[in-house]
């Protein structure tokens, strides 16, 4: 339901500066296609090798599809922004992009949780590990990523839907995300403040720390390995992981655990293209492009494709 007097939002984008506009067009356009490109690989790699139709290369490729929609949703738009002088979105465009930036975000969330207990049982009970990760508890974890996923952006969503917007229209952002447009209601935002916190502390503290124990019991069972070889390719492989999930959990963390008023929207442009960005970036290279099973399905794409 639309209570608002504004039909359309004005988006101020990164800067206002035309000669780093050009810049950062050329930078973000990079990114947008590495991140298309790079997990677009991974989704047919995937797909198109048998011998990866396993747990980890189903959420691998979960992952994947999810990053493509985050990116997706908000780039194009951002790039089109800064070509043009048109810097408008319109209200259904601009609550299209949050419910699927906000799933995304959620999705991206649970599913990094579900690649870490899969790793765990891997590693802490590999003699186990196919009767544990069969085919109905793969099905069952991804069910529960979207089931979350989707609850969690409808509800964000929809408490958006019920606020008024009777102008000023400017988001101070690069794309419709909740803090800047909670800014420019002028109805109370208390209750969306509450489900924001809730959401920030049960997904993102409660994911992140969940991810963290299963790296937690992993480094633990690496310490244990014989060989220095084995533990230095294991703490690798980890720390990589690692550094990926927090360059994503934290920024997100920070973001929406304050209330709307102390928000600093210049900082908080910077902080949210981490996680916006950024990780979905990152995670073709992190989690596939270094894994000798995604190489060898690669080559054999690449093989396929020449003949």
């Amino acid at each position: 339901m639309n209570n608002s007097i504004v039909t359309e939002f004005m988006i101020l984008g990164l800067t206002q500066n035309p000669e780093l506009q050009g810049v950062l067009f050329i930078v973000f356009l990079c990114i947008y296609l590495v991140a298309f490109f790079g997990n677009g690989l991974i989704i047919i790699v995937i797909i198109y090798n048998t011998t990866l139709h396993t747990p980890m290369y189903v959420f691998l490729l979960a992952l994947a599809i999810v990053d493509i929609i985050c990116t997706t949703s908000i780039i194009p738009k951002m790039l089109g922004t800064m070509l043009t002088s048109g810097k408008s979105i319109s209200y259904g465009s601009c609550m299209s992009q949050l419910f699927f930036f906000t799933w995304s975000l959620g999705a991206e969330m649970v599913l990094f949780t579900t690649m870490a207990y899969d790793r765990y049982v891997a590693i802490c009970f590999p003699l186990r590990y196919s009767t544990i990760m069969n085919h109905h508890m793969c099905v069952a974890l991804l069910s529960i990523a979207m089931v979350i996923a989707v609850t969690n952006s409808w509800v964000h969503t929809g408490l958006i839907l019920n606020l008024t917007f009777c102008g000023p229209n400017n988001i101070d952002h690069f794309f419709c995300e909740i803090p800047p447009l909670l800014s420019l209601s002028c109805s109370p935002v208390r209750i969306n403040e509450v489900m924001v916190y809730v959401a920030d502390i049960s997904l993102a503290i409660g994911d992140f720390s969940l991810t963290c124990l299963s790296y937690g019991f992993i480094i633990a069972a690496i310490l244990r390995i014989r060989t220095a070889e084995g533990k230095r390719k294991a703490f690798s492989t980890c720390s990589s992981h690692l550094i990926v999930v927090s360059l994503y959990y934290c920024p997100v963390i920070y973001t929406y655990i304050r209330p709307a008023s102390s928000y600093s929207f210049e900082r908080d442009k910077v902080i949210a293209a981490l996680y916006t960005l950024v990780t979905p970036t990152l995670n073709p290279i992190v989690y596939s492009l270094r894994n000798k099973e995604m190489q060898t399905g690669i080559q054999k794409v690449f093989a396929f494709l020449k003949h």
